[in-house]
């Protein structure tokens, strides 16, 4: 159960994200950029705030391992054993996604998707109903923020809402470890 300010912050995200907006908010690895994922338009915002070319695909925050079949086609069998046994946070790229914004995808159709295990995002992803973009919170190639003091403000001043809670964390974490699979069963470990 989520507190009554994390309550209201969901809501405020909800606002910005229904009406096409880009929020900045905490995540279950470093603070973040996100959007509704299945917007092409607000997808292509974020490209313009982080300066990133747009040939590059998103990572997208699911609450959920049981919603991975509205967005990826044939979901490769050893899913299920990775997000079982892999305890720290896991961004896996599956080879066709589905139902999302076109600008999401990788070129060759792949969609990276995190199961999200922090309460805010867990939260705002349930009541949103969509899956969230998230990328981080900085310019491209500059360094991730692991505390929200760490984001360039151009940032905040070009994004519709920015979480009030969690600005006090560090994160101890990193960026999620990144794994692409393929529909026979191999996967190579992008981000380690």
């Amino acid at each position: 159960m989520i507190s009554d300010l994390l309550k209201k912050e969901v809501m405020a995200c909800l606002d910005a994200l229904n009406s096409g907006g880009i929020i900045v908010y905490p995540t279950d690895t470093i603070w973040g950029i996100g959007c509704d994922a299945t917007n092409p338009e607000a997808v292509k915002k974020i490209y313009s705030i982080k300066k990133r070319i747009d040939s590059k695909s998103q990572i997208i925050l699911l609450d959920n391992a049981d919603k991975l079949s509205l967005y990826v086609h044939d979901i490769p069998l050893i899913t299920w054993d990775l997000l079982k046994n892999i305890t720290s946070p896991l961004t896996i790229i599956y080879p066709e996604g589905r139902n999302l914004a076109p600008n999401v995808l990788g070129e060759d159709g792949s969609v990276a998707i995190r199961i999200v295990n922090h309460e805010f995002c867990r939260e705002l992803i349930r009541e949103f109903g969509r899956p969230i973009v998230s990328t981080s919170a900085n310019i491209s190639g500059g360094a991730n923020p692991h505390s929200f003091d760490d984001i360039d403000p151009s940032i905040h001043e070009q994004a519709d809402y920015t979480v009030m809670a969690y600005h006090n964390v560090i994160s101890a974490v990193r960026p999620s470890r990144i794994i692409k699979l393929y529909q026979n069963g191999e996967f190579d470990v992008i981000r380690p």
